[in-house]
Formats: C-alpha cells, structure tokens, sequence
C-alpha cells in the first residue's frame, strides 16, 4: 500500500517522497484516516513504527486544508515529556510541512526563553513542547492556546510516569472545549485509559502492535552475571564484538556518570546523557553517538525518551529497570524500520524480581547465559537494594523515577504556594 490511498495532499505526498518513504507503516495506515476525519484517536504504537508522522501527517493536512489568513495563532498544540522528543518531534513537523505554508515552533525548559518567545511572535499555526516552559510562557502572556483545534498529547504514558498529570490538566484548561484530541501512547495501562476518558470524546482506537510486546525483530538475551562484575562483562561483550554503536542503561544519573568513566578507562569512547546534563551536552553526546565519533551512549530511561537513532545495533540493560514497561521503550531503541536489533540485560542475584516481572509483561522466557569468569554469585540477595515504587499520576516529578535527586524527597508544596510551584517547574523542565 502507498501513501497515496490515505488521502493526504499531493505537497504531503511529495516531502514523503522526498524523504524516501513509499508504503505507510501499520500505525500509520490505522491513525491517519479517522484522524483525517476530525475523530478523536487514542493509538498505541511501540518506538520506531513511524507513529510521529502517524499524527504529523493528517495535522498538516487539516491546517494546510483550512487556512485562517495572514494571522497566525496557535491553533495546534504537541505536548511531549522530554526535550529530545520535543526536537524530534518538531524536526519531523518542518520535513513534512516543506511544501506548505505553514509555521512551526519548540519550546522547552534548559536553554534561554529569549529566542523562542522571538519565535512564537513571529506567528506560529503548530507548537510542539514540553509542559513547563508551556505554562511558564502562557502564565507570563507570551502565547494563547484559546485558538487550539487539534490537541496532541505525546508519549502519554511517560507524562503520567513523570508526574505531570496536574499540568496535562493545568494545559487543558487554557484550550477551547471544541477541539480534535489524539492521544499516543506505547501502552494502553488502567491510568492512560482513564487520562484518555478525561480528555478523548468518543475515540477511535488503534493499535499497531499487541499491548506491551516487543519487536520480533530484535533478539533478546539475559546474561547471569555477580553485580561487581558487570562493568567487566560490557566492556569485554563490546569490545570482542567490535560493537561500534551501543546504548546502555542505567537506573540513576551517577551510576551513567560511573560506568561511563569506567569506559573510558578502557578505551572505548563513550558519553553520559541524563537529566543533569545540559542541553547543550546532551545534543553534543546524541551527535557523536549518531556520528560514529562515540561508540556508547550511557543513559537513563527519563534522557534516552524520544532518541531518534536509525538502525542502532545494540542495547544493553546494564541494568534493569524496576518498572516493567520501561524494559520495553528501552528495547524498543533497536530493532526498528524493518532492521534487525539486539538487546542484552545484565542481571544480577538482587535484579531477579524485576527479571520475572518483564518476563510475565512480555509473556516471554528470554534465553540465558553465563560467560566464564563472569559468574553469578550464588551467595548474592535475590531481594531488591532499593525497590522503588512506581508512581502514579499525581507523583511530583522532583521525584520521578530513574531521574530521582538529591531534592527529590522534599514535600512539594506546590499546591499551596504558586511562587514555589512556577520555580519547581522551570527547575524540573532543565533536567527533562
């Protein structure tokens, strides 16, 4: 099937073209038709099946469709949880929008208000952004979301993970009743359906792939490893396979930061991107990585949200993350447009607990091995250091899972002191 059955206009068709892409992918063929048809969608699709141009397409369409003269307010909204996933998102906005006329604009937290409040008073028909400099901008005057038409709400279920509920709430409350809302999200859990039934009028379904599933493209293997040992495992698996493009994993910031010193060490070139990353190192560290210059990307699960890194041959889990689902966006890195991916997790005696939990998510037994000189300890804990627990929507994101600070246990006063509340968001909106 080819794009051309979907009913997009011929200046879409022709910046699909030039971008390469002839058949639409599964999400794509779902998502695109009802969306057209100004229905509400709530659509569920893994990382690297295409689902950004899922809903960029048909937006484009609509607005080039029924334009609303010289005078430019926003009239479509993209609210995404991380910064990465904003640029991705509104890289993918500019390559499609090539042939039209339409204007474009991203904002988010870490970097200077100054050039993108330029940018929306320019005149800006779709914004994509994260919710903190969003209400930050909106509270001091610098734009209106009164003029929205379509709404879309990005990664929903990272919004929920990262606690940002309240201002998913806060956003909608400044929107016309009246408006197209679609909702994407890799999972369909208990609290993105209820988000969804707050939000969604009447909506169409879809799917790409079963809930919670993961590529068969990519071959995915357990190593049983002593937890000491595990730095020595990664370095002697990447550097006898000669892997030239690696992203790890890590629960927290300092254990990024550590291992990859500990890389370096070795003399594999190698960065960390995290939440107390700068943007400007983080987009350094993402360009090496994409440029061949650096071999492995350290990163937590928060940071590596919306990477956009084609044909990436390997992840590594170096360690598991105690919330299941995150085991499938991690994975999901690889193993994308039609390429064939691997995915290894180093498990210790104390990750046994989480080993069982994404087994029973995936509905699948991963292969096991052990190398020589690298064995488990039989004597190790099998019980959790520090089990921690996964949060639900009103969870403050001071205290947002692998990101967690040195702050983040701090009562959040928000609710009672607004000074405090636009600090903490700002301050929340640097790190993500």
């Amino acid at each position: 099937m080819s794009f051309t059955p979907l009913g997009l206009s011929q200046a879409l068709l022709k910046a699909i073209t030039k971008k390469g892409y002839t058949t639409p992918s599964p999400i794509q063929q779902k998502a695109i038709p009802p969306i057209l048809e100004g229905k509400d969608v709530l659509a569920s699709a893994q990382t690297g099946t295409g689902k950004t141009a899922g809903f960029t397409l048909p937006l484009l369409h609509f607005l080039s469709e029924n334009p609303k003269g010289k005078f430019r307010p926003i009239r479509a909204l993209i609210l995404t949880p991380t910064r990465e996933l904003a640029a991705q998102v509104y890289n993918n906005v500019k390559e499609y929008s090539e042939f039209l006329n339409l204007q474009s604009a991203v904002i988010f937290g870490g970097v200077n208000q100054k050039p993108q409040i330029a940018r929306i008073r320019q005149g800006v028909d779709i914004l994509v952004a994260t919710p903190g400099r969003l209400l930050d901008l909106e509270s001091q005057g610098v734009l209106s979301l009164k003029r929205i038409e379509v709404f879309i709400l990005d990664e929903a279920d990272r919004m929920l993970d990262m606690g940002f509920l309240r201002d998913i709430e806060r956003v909608i409350k400044t929107m016309p009743t009246r408006r197209q809302n679609l909702m994407f999200s890799a999972t369909f859990s208990k609290e993105i359906k209820k988000l969804a039934h707050g939000i969604l009028n009447n909506p169409v379904q879809v799917e790409a792939t079963p809930e919670n599933t993961t590529v068969e493209a990519i071959t995915q293997k357990v190593y049983r490893v002593a937890k000491g040992l595990k730095t020595g495992l990664i370095i002697k698996l990447i550097s006898d396979g000669n892997w030239k493009q690696v992203l790890v994993f890590t629960r927290t910031k300092h254990g990024a930061n550590k291992l990859c010193k500990k890389m370096i060490s070795a003399n594999i070139s190698a960065a960390a991107i995290h939440g107390n990353k700068s943007q400007g190192a983080r987009t350094k560290a993402l360009a090496g990585f994409k440029n061949g210059r650096i071999r492995v990307l350290v990163a937590t699960d928060i940071a590596a949200r919306g990477l956009d890194i084609p044909l990436l041959p390997h992840v590594v889990n170096f360690e598991l993350p105690n919330i299941s689902e995150d085991y499938v966006h991690r994975i999901g890195r690889t193993g994308r447009a039609g390429a064939k991916g691997e995915a290894l997790s180093l498990v210790s005696a104390d990750e046994t607990t989480y080993l069982q939990s994404i087994e029973k998510l995936i509905d699948m037994k991963l292969p096991v091995e052990i190398i020589e000189g690298f064995e488990p300890d039989p004597n190790a804990s099998t019980v959790p250091e520090k089990r921690q627990q996964r949060g639900g929507g009103n969870r403050s994101r001071r205290n947002s899972g692998s990101e967690n600070s040195k702050s983040g246990g701090q009562k959040n006063n928000n609710s009672r002191r607004r000074p405090k509340r636009n600090n903490n968001r700002r301050n929340n909106d640097k790190r993500h």
